[in-house]
This record gives C-alpha cells, sequence and structure tokens, in this order.
C-alpha cells in the first residue's frame, strides 16, 4: 500500500494514496464549464447546492471537499467533513471568512485558497458600475424598454479630464487604476505602502485628498480591523459632491446607513456596489429570493439592503465582478494544482494558516 504524505503548516499528515476524489459544492450551471480540468484529472461529484450541515455528509468517501465563497465551512461542517473522510478543504476564492480555521486545526485538516485570479476581470467590473452610472445606462434601458424615449435624469459626465480615485493599489487596485488612467482620467491613489514603480501611472496622496478631489472613487483593499467602514460619515462628508462611488472589494469597506443618508442628501451623486456587508450572514447573493413562499422569503429579508437597492442611484450587482471565463480557468487551474500537490504528497503553495 503507498501512502502520501500532505505536508501544511509544519504538520504532516499520512494517507494511503488512490486517484483524488473531489466533492464539489455550490457547482452550479454556469460554472460547470470551468470544472473540466477538475472532472478530467480526479474523480468528482457534483452538487448544485451550498456547503452547509445538511449537505456537507454527500462528500462521505471523498478525499476533497471544493468549496466556493457562499458556502459554510463552520466547526459543525470541519467536523462531518473529518468523519466523512475528507482530507482537505479547497477553496475556489481567496476570501476565507467563512472557514472555521481553528477547527480545521483541530481536526486536522489542512485549507487551500486560490490565491490570485483574473485581476482585469474585477477591474473592469469597477468600470462597468462607473460608467453605467455616470451616464444612466440603468435606467435609460429600463425607459426604452417601456417606450419612453425622453432624455430628462440622464445627463452625465465626460470621464475625460475628471480625477478618479484608487482606494488601495493592490493587483486590482492597479489594474483599475491603468483602465481610469486610458480614459484619460487623472488617478490618484491611496495605500499605506505606495508602490515606488507605479507614480508614472497614480499620484500618491493622502487619504482625504483624494477624498477630496476625486470625481469617481473605487475601493480596492483587503477588509481589516483598520479598513472596516473606513468608508462611513466622516469620510463621506469629505468626498466631493456628486462623487460617484464604486466598491468591488468587500461590502465592510462602507459603513451603509452612512452611505445611505449621503445618497438621499444628494451629497453622493451615485454609488456602484457589487458587495454588500451584511452577506455572510446569508449568503443572498447566492440564492433566488424571487422563487421563495412569502413566509420563507421573509424569513431572509434585509430591509436595509432592500431600501438601499431600491434607491434610483445605487447599482448592485450579485458579487460578480469575479465572474468572466479567464477567472474561472484560473481559480479551477490552481485548484487542479493544489489537489495535485496533495496526492503527490509536495507541500502545499496556497496552504491557509490554520491559527489566526
Amino acid at each position: 500500500l503507498k501512502f502520501v504524505v500532505i505536508v501544511a503548516n509544519g504538520q504532516h499528515f499520512p494517507y494511503p494514496w488512490t486517484m483524488a476524489k473531489v466533492c464539489i459544492f455550490s457547482a452550479e450551471a454556469y460554472s460547470r464549464r470551468s470544472f473540466a480540468p477538475l472532472v478530467e484529472a480526479f474523480e468528482c461529484q457534483l452538487i448544485p447546492e451550498a456547503c452547509s450541515p445538511s449537505t456537507a455528509p454527500l462528500c462521505r468517501g471523498y478525499d476533497v471537499a471544493c468549496l466556493f465563497m457562499s458556502d459554510d465551512c463552520t466547526r459543525e461542517v470541519v467536523k462531518i467533513f473529518k468523519e466523512c473522510g475528507v482530507k482537505l478543504i479547497a477553496l475556489r476564492c481567496h476570501q476565507s471568512d467563512r472557514v472555521d480555521r481553528e477547527a480545521c486545526a483541530e481536526f486536522g485538516i489542512p485549507i487551500v485558497n486560490v490565491p490570485k485570479y483574473s485581476e482585469h476581470a474585477i477591474a473592469e467590473q469597477a468600470l462597468a458600475l462607473a460608467m453605467c452610472l455616470n451616464r444612466r445606462i440603468h435606467r435609460a434601458y429600463n425607459r426604452v424598454r417601456e417606450g419612453n424615449f425622453t432624455l430628462n435624469g440622464l445627463i452625465g459626465m465626460d470621464f475625460y479630464g475628471r480625477t478618479c480615485g484608487i482606494v488601495g493599489t493592490g493587483r486590482i487596485g492597479m489594474a483599475a487604476a491603468r483602465i481610469f488612467k486610458g480614459l484619460g482620467m487623472t488617478v490618484l491613489a491611496y495605500d499605506p505602502v505606495p508602490k515606488a514603480d507605479f507614480t508614472d501611472v497614480v499620484t500618491y496622496v493622502r487619504f482625504e485628498e483624494l477624498l477630496a478631489k476625486s470625481d469617481v472613487i473605487s475601493l480596492h483593499c483587503k477588509l481589516t480591523n483598520t479598513t472596516r467602514h473606513m468608508i462611513s460619515a466622516g469620510a463621506l462628508n469629505k468626498m466631493k459632491k456628486g462623487v460617484i462611488l464604486v466598491n468591488v472589494s468587500r461590502g465592510g469597506l462602507i459603513h451603509v446607513p452612512s452611505l445611505m443618508k449621503f445618497i438621499q442628501t444628494g451629497h453622493i451623486g451615485a454609488a456602484g456596489l457589487d458587495v454588500y456587508e451584511e452577506e455572510p450572514d446569508y449568503p443572498l447573493y447566492t440564492h433566488d429570493l424571487s422563487i421563495m413562499q412569502d413566509d420563507e422569503r421573509m424569513k431572509h429579508w434585509d430591509e436595509q439592503y432592500a431600501k438601499l437597492r431600491a434607491l434610483p442611484n445605487i447599482l448592485c450587482t450579485p458579487n460578480s465582478a469575479f465572474l468572466t471565463h479567464e477567472a474561472c480557468e484560473d481559480i479551477s487551474e490552481v485548484t487542479v494544482q493544489s489537489i495535485r500537490e496533495m496526492e503527490s504528497g509536495k507541500p502545499l503553495t496556497n496552504v491557509l494558516e490554520l491559527s489566526w
């Protein structure tokens, strides 16, 4: 009998070797094309439903539980994985907020993620939201469908010659900066650690200066204790009147009640949001609430989000900024690599620390 040893976080996990069996949760129709590399490389079970305590037992007899950003990976789920013989949790995303790392350490199950994928996908979504809001394309579309061809309320501005503020100049922020620069905009940037080799594209300024001078502000930073609610009443008040605010990063960067107040007063011109702070508590972005019975739908009703979406100059998308063929292919390739490493007993390149 041949054994492999999974090396993760300095620990060694020996397992008998066979072709890896992978249980893929949240395998919805839109993403199945991108699963081809996984299906070709391993024995796979595709489960359309999200992972939860009720669906986790479906991975019994499988080596890998492959999860998406909306899947539960609480202590209860991790315990079920252990009982089912799961040897690796492979996340098809970057964020790991919904994973109980302490439980994974307790039960000896390593976790891998996808640390990066197409930054262009997310940066281009930021531009799409800003453009749509600026030229009121969502309103114009609905009007024309109803036979209304009037122009009142549809006026926008030229982006050319205006100023865009990029908050966070990681890979995605840098890609977004280049796009807005290409439109002929002056691009300001704020980052606690400026990149010296990026000053040909952006001018680094203080956060307050960026807020005061920008006609468009796009957020591209991680959610930490420092950045949580970095866009609250104080920051919103310092922004230029009529600014377009875009968030394709993390919902918790914005204090939503404050944003709604400043939208309603007209100080903030518009906001494009691909993320929402309360989403992790109920992964509404992966559910179709419209087909639920009223009593079931009301269990998941988010009054704040309903009011936010109802505002005419708010445009929300369902955490879909990443969703391009290229990004999905990147995610699949990295996931295959991680499982291959597990199969061969190599150290896991994209392993997450099991303790905070």
